[in-house]
């Protein structure tokens, strides 16, 4: 018997803490992909414990959204017993990991943002919110450092890692609109002082991308009219088999603990 879906609320505090934490949690299940397959066994466990940050955010987050939703679930009903329409993270973290270079370049995106929000959540009106942004800024800076050395390191490599390089970056450039997109949520979360609009980060981002994107010989693309919409629950043809790896124990063993 296959454990039932839970739904969470849609007020906007529980939705913007939902945001930043699915967010965390999917892309930790994507980077997790690479244990045991990165080129090198040190990058191999570099990933591995990236992936186990990621999630260590995601649980503080997931954990306080369902204390504020009020329905008595737990992190764990949150992460492997909602259906796909009740996650809001952004497209871009559900994407397949793709190469080497494209995982690289996604982390560095990640991480730069994920940085300045967690920099910004440090004063968050909530003491809880803001005592979780205060460790996960730290490791935000590592992850954005890492994955930058790397974005360096093949722009400014061999023909190959540069045409790799460039083919990631056009792949995910569009998917990046949806981190600055500006809605109700987000402007409920500034008003109360809970955290920052996404579209407040937007200048700082580009910034540090630009500026990576020129010491790896890479040119900033051209704006894209794309908009991808995870944010509200409406996700690309891959998250369907992302979650069914995510949620296969817990669905199939309804219950089970480590």
């Amino acid at each position: 018997m296959s454990q039932q879906s839970i739904k969470v609320g849609n007020t906007p505090a529980v939705q913007y803490l939902l945001r930043i934490g699915d967010s965390c949690l999917v892309l930790a299940q994507r980077i997790s992909e690479w244990c045991g397959h990165a080129p090198i066994l040190e990058e191999d466990i570099a990933l591995s414990n990236i992936a186990l940050d990621l999630l260590g955010q995601a649980r503080g987050l997931l954990t306080h959204a369902a204390k504020l939703d009020g329905q008595g679930h737990d992190e764990d009903q949150l992460a492997f017993l909602r259906d796909e329409r009740q996650y809001l993270n952004p497209v871009l973290m559900e994407l397949p990991r793709g190469d080497f270079a494209f995982t690289q370049l996604r982390n560095f995106g990640v991480a730069t943002w994920l940085l300045l929000l967690w920099r910004r959540l440090e004063t968050s009106s909530d003491a809880e919110v803001a005592a979780i942004a205060g460790k996960a800024v730290k490791e935000a800076a590592y992850h954005q450092q890492h994955a930058a050395d790397w974005v360096v390191r093949l722009g400014d490599g061999t023909d190959e890692s540069l045409r790799r390089m460039q083919a990631a970056l056009a792949t995910l450039w569009p998917y990046f609109n949806e981190l600055f997109d500006a809605d109700a949520v987000d402007a409920a979360a500034a008003a109360q002082g809970l955290g920052p609009a996404w579209s407040d980060l937007k200048d700082d981002w580009r910034a540090a991308f630009a500026e990576i994107l020129q010491e790896a010989q890479l040119a900033v693309p051209k704006d894209s009219g794309f908009r991808s919409e995870g944010k509200v629950g409406m996700h690309s043809e891959h998250m369907g088999h992302l979650l069914t790896t995510l949620q296969y124990l817990q669905r199939s063993y309804p219950g089970g603990k480590w």
